[in-house]
């Protein structure tokens, strides 16, 4: 193991082998959905996420700081003389407070990093700071290089419909009304731990359409990794994953994943989202 380990939670939607290959521990949020308690990572959240495809809301909690405690410690005492612990921004859940709170009673120092994002705009910083951390670096080396990354990184995204995000809280009753009168699809992004419209379009094709414009305008002519999520849309991520390869020179590992049950209750069915993270 290497000096400094590397903490996340399932909001990253790092794919499992990736993790596994990284050496990266993975705390999931909780589901509450039919009277039921899931950890995201549990098997059986496979079935809420099937009722998210079909439309039905359910709602998510953060892990408890006993839970962070339990994996610090268990880390430490395989050798971790520091722990490096990313998280989902503060302003869309309680986790980095969790994982503070955890840190506080740990045996070894916890650096713990408020993301200020979600997805894999936050996974490839998780990435980046497991790689420098297998290359010696120090705990405030490896947090620095995990910053540079997401913060370079870009997310947009399109819903299918705006009422998920307004019933979560993520996005104004107002906002959502107007824009299911008026068919407006808009593109969505993440700024300083929100989610926020940046444009507006009138149809999915035209929204398709400016997400690939706006993942090429991000990669600046640089050299980049792409990620595309969705929730239940995996014919639609494909094309979009061909589109932008024929369209984005440069670009090296391309991810598709579909989002799990936490994001899925706050985006709905049909959402799609491409990430943009240059190489740094």
């Amino acid at each position: 193991m290497a000096q400094v380990a590397v903490v996340t939670d399932s909001t990253a939607y790092i794919p499992p082998e990736l993790s596994k290959k990284y050496g990266i521990s993975v705390v999931p949020l909780n589901v509450q959905w039919n009277d039921a308690v899931y950890d995201e990572a549990d098997p059986h959240a496979v079935e809420v996420l099937e009722a998210l495809r079909r439309g039905e809301l359910a709602t998510t909690s953060r892990p408890s700081p006993e839970r962070f405690s339990a994996l610090y410690e268990k880390l430490a005492a395989a050798g971790a003389k520091e722990i490096v612990s990313i998280h989902i921004s503060s302003s869309m859940s309680g986790t980095s407070e969790a994982a503070r709170l955890a840190a506080q009673g740990a045996s070894v120092p916890v650096h713990v990093v408020d993301s200020r994002t979600v997805g894999m705009a936050m996974g490839y910083g998780v990435i980046a700071a497991a790689l420098a951390a297998d290359e010696g670096m120090s705990g405030i080396e490896v947090v620095a290089l995990a910053q540079r990354r997401i913060a370079a990184t870009s997310i947009f995204f399109s819903v299918a419909k705006l009422e998920n995000l307004r019933r979560s809280g993520r996005i104004s009753r107002g906002a959502s009304l107007l824009a299911t009168a008026l068919a407006i699809k808009p593109i969505l992004t993440v700024d300083d731990g929100h989610v926020v419209a940046q444009e507006r379009v009138r149809t999915q094709a035209g929204a398709i359409k400016r997400l690939e414009e706006m993942a090429l305008e991000a990669t600046k002519s640089r050299a980049v990794d792409v990620a595309i999520h969705h929730l239940g849309a995996a014919e639609l991520a494909e094309k979009f994953a061909a589109d932008l390869r024929e369209v984005i020179s440069g670009v090296g590992q391309v991810i598709i994943t579909e989002v799990g049950a936490v994001v899925g209750t706050h985006v709905g069915p049909g959402a799609i989202a491409v990430v943009v993270a240059p190489r740094v």
